[in-house]
């Protein structure tokens, strides 16, 4: 960053990826960013969505952090939230993991079942 100007331009770029009318046809990818996911490692895992969605130059996924989920023992947390409001609550993750959840749910539409709050209670 060289100038205010370029300051602003990333600012307003923020605010307009906030906005929910921008999202709503958009997939969100939500990391559990409390304390707990973050001495979990929820820090890589996030960063992992983010550099795999870049890679694979994605520009219809946002991701995003969250306070606490409320299930701490399955830290760290990411929900992959639809367009159409459906959900899938993925635990324990890491960076590998969440590079996964990439390719196979937001490229595939298939989501890792292995990974999900169902699968970790079993």
């Amino acid at each position: 960053m060289k100038s205010i100007k370029e300051l602003e331009a990333i600012r307003e770029r923020a605010l307009k990826e906030m906005s929910i009318r921008n999202n709503e046809n958009k997939t969100r990818i939500v990391v559990g960013m409390a304390t707990c996911g973050i001495a979990a490692g929820a820090r890589q895992v996030m960063n992992a969505f983010v550099e795999e969605l870049n890679k694979r130059n994605i520009h219809t996924v946002n991701v995003a952090m969250t306070g606490c989920i409320g299930v701490c023992r399955y830290e760290p947390i990411a929900e992959v939230i639809e367009p159409n409001g459906e959900k899938t609550t993925y635990v324990k993750l890491d960076a590998e993991k969440a590079r996964r959840i990439v390719a196979e749910h937001i490229v595939n539409g298939k989501p890792v079942m292995e990974f999900t709050i169902g699968a970790a209670e079993k």
